[in-house]
């Protein structure tokens, strides 16, 4: 890919990454780059895959990088546009990327805008959504700026980004783009078409499962199986180590938690505290009660514990991260070279949009933070601290393993503690706590997606500003079609319902409305604690099996499946599918936007009363969406999309 000097054989001091690494496109060579077809293609890139996102993070609590698909995609459109140059690929990819990272931030935190009542719902509107999403991804674009030469350039040798390394080999392979591309678009259709047999057509059914009678001998026992796939899909890329701890810890929740509360529930004569508002005893909750009332307690606990367990385990990066960009913060202002692959967004720009965000955010009417100055400057000393931290963890372990949720908790929980020791506890400072995580979240969520992108500029020769501007200009197109997909899909399926159940945003709710009350269960929250605690002391990571247990089973059953199918893959071909650019990746992440894309028109279809909402009622074929006949279509519906994806994925590319 990037050609190597002779010396680099060598061990190399990180400062001299840039003269041992040639780009692809030398400094001495200007083709195109910034050009009007490319930026529009990166802002459609960007509308469509911001869009999907915001679905994939409502829906099922995570998202996956969009930069290898929408860098396969630009070479193919662009190829059938006139053509084009790699750098002209890879401005639309860094524009597009951004739609991605900026709405998984988004999803992630300001949705709990809805729990935080009573002032919170009041905030979530199309304006505020988007403006905090605006002044998050610009947030993390321009903090970026300086760490660029000191991550990106110095640390050549010592941080990979992976996901950005793997992006300037697709580039610089752009002869095998139709190739890639030809996956990908499959993945597409055939997440389109499964997704909408269900959920559009509603020829079958949308989940298929089984839960146990409350007066079964294992009460409330809940096994389910949502068919759609784009949960296949990310079951698939994240793998099946992942795959499984999530779905163990779903295990733990719906087959040991619930049927061991609904037992001990018979002998109880009062209501189990904390006394849900209906009142309801224990002996006569459904599984989806006991859930929401107490076992997403103990989930949130351990996934609070886990988060920042691995936040705590980068600490070590966290702190020579942070100390090294500080020392290099003012050799990155100095003086920039003439050199075309060395010029950033000037300094000056930088420091100015920073004052300039932070002034905003305290006096723009309307936003939880106006008139509150002490937020803006946490706002700012959050921000910087971890995108930092956020760029320095991607560039060692990939964005897909970048643990922005277990940041955002440290926000929240710094936030809280400096509220309540000023005295901020009431209701109405709930959503200004939020605001700052979401923002450090959404910042801390781009960043990590611009240095990965600046990696894959770095090694094909990339003009620095190009794509930093090319990442602003993603994140104002995005943050445009963030909010409204977020508000729509909300009108049509509701946030916090089986069917947008938005288990990120809950999780922040609970926090801060924990925190700041402090009137939490901290019964059931410790025991969430000490039950991460418990699976680091036997040696597993944590945080995917939080996670999953405080999802539905019917998320993490599908996405158990999908990482099944890779190693039954891997098992057949005897080959460990480590690129970003294996067939299987393409073909699911195709699904995945396939899948979310079908899932957003269905809200607008089902919004616009064209068409009933999925499993209210029988199907066009009653006996395909009924009884055990349902039950048993619905398994095969998705037995077959494992088969497709399972016989694709064996694919090689050549």
């Amino acid at each position: 890919m990037a050609r190597q000097s002779p010396s680099s054989g060598r061990p190399a001091a990180s400062a001299d990454a840039a003269a041992t690494v040639q780009p692809f496109v030398p400094a001495t060579e200007s083709p195109r780059e910034f050009t009007i077809k490319a930026v529009l293609l990166g802002a459609l890139f960007g509308l469509l895959f911001g869009a999907s996102t915001v679905y994939l993070g409502l829906r099922a609590g995570l998202t996956v990088t969009a930069s290898i698909p929408i860098a396969v995609l630009a070479i193919s459109v662009l190829k059938r546009l006139g053509g084009s140059t790699i750098l002209e690929n890879n401005i639309v990819q860094t524009i597009g990327s951004a739609g991605e990272s900026v709405a998984a931030g988004v999803v992630f935190t300001l949705p709990a805008l809805i729990f935080l009542t009573p002032y919170g719902p009041s905030y979530f509107t199309y304006l505020q959504i988007t403006l905090l999403a605006l002044a998050g991804g610009i947030l993390g674009v321009l903090m970026m700026v300086p760490l660029r030469r000191v991550l990106i350039v110095r640390e050549h040798k010592v941080l990979p980004y992976p996901e950005g390394t793997a992006c300037g080999d697709v580039l610089v392979a752009g002869e095998r783009g139709g190739q890639l591309a030809r996956m990908v678009f499959a993945g597409l259709g055939v997440g389109a078409l499964w997704k909408a047999l269900s959920w559009i057509f509603q020829l079958f059914r949308t989940a298929v499962g089984y839960s146990v009678p409350r007066t079964g001998t294992f009460p409330n026992a809940t096994l389910n199986l949502d068919v759609s796939p784009e949960y296949m899909g990310v079951g698939y890329v994240i793998g099946p180590r992942i795959a499984g701890e999530m779905f163990g810890g779903g295990v733990l929740s719906w087959l040991v938690l619930l049927p061991l509360l609904s037992l001990a529930g018979r002998y109880m004569t009062v209501p189990f505290p904390p006394v849900p508002e209906s009142g309801l005893m224990l002996s006569e909750m459904t599984a989806g009660d006991i859930w929401s009332s107490y076992i997403r307690y103990i989930g949130a606990g351990a996934v609070l514990a886990a988060g920042l367990i691995t936040l705590g385990r980068t600490l070590p990066t966290i702190v020579s991260s942070f100390k090294e960009s500080v020392k290099g913060f003012g050799a990155a202002t100095g003086p920039t070279t003439q050199a075309r692959t060395e010029r950033d967004i000037p300094a000056a720009i930088v420091l100015a949009g920073s004052v300039l965000l932070a002034l905003f955010l305290a006096i723009m009417p309307g936003l939880p933070t106006q008139g509150n100055f002490l937020v803006s400057v946490l706002v700012i000393i959050f921000g910087f601290f971890f995108v930092t931290v956020s760029s320095r963890i991607c560039g060692l372990i990939g964005s897909s393993s970048n643990p922005v949720s277990g940041m955002t908790i440290a926000t929240l929980i710094l936030t809280c503690t400096i509220f309540v020791a000023v005295g901020w506890t009431g209701d109405s400072y709930t959503p200004v706590a939020l605001t700052v995580g979401a923002i450090v979240c959404i910042a801390a969520a781009n960043a990590g997606n611009t240095s990965q992108d600046l990696k894959a500029g770095f090694l094909v020769g990339a003009t620095p500003r190009h794509q930093q501007v090319g990442l602003i200009i993603g994140v104002v197109v995005s943050a445009l079609i963030i909010g409204f997909t977020t508000l729509y899909l909300h009108r049509a399926m509701t946030i916090g319902s089986a069917q947008l159940p938005a288990p990120q945003a809950t999780l922040m709710a609970t926090i801060i409305k924990g925190l700041l009350s402090q009137n939490l269960p901290w019964g059931l929250v410790l025991s969430g604690v000490f039950l991460a605690v418990m699976l680091e002391i036997c040696g597993i990571r944590s945080l995917s099996f939080a996670v999953g247990s405080y999802l539905p089973i019917a998320t993490t059953a599908p996405i158990f499946a999908g990482g099944l199918i890779r190693h039954f893959v891997e098992r057949r071909t005897g080959v460990a599918e480590t690129s970003e650019i294996g067939a299987g990746t393409l073909f699911s992440s195709g699904l995945i936007a396939g899948g979310a894309i079908t899932g957003i028109l269905y809200a607008a279809l089902y919004g616009s009363n064209i068409i009933k909402e999925a499993d209210s009622a029988p199907g066009l074929i009653a006996f395909l969406t009924e009884g055990p006949a349902g039950q048993v279509a619905g398994l095969l519906l998705f037995l077959a999309l494992g088969a497709v994806l399972y016989r694709a994925a064996q694919r090689r590319l050549s």
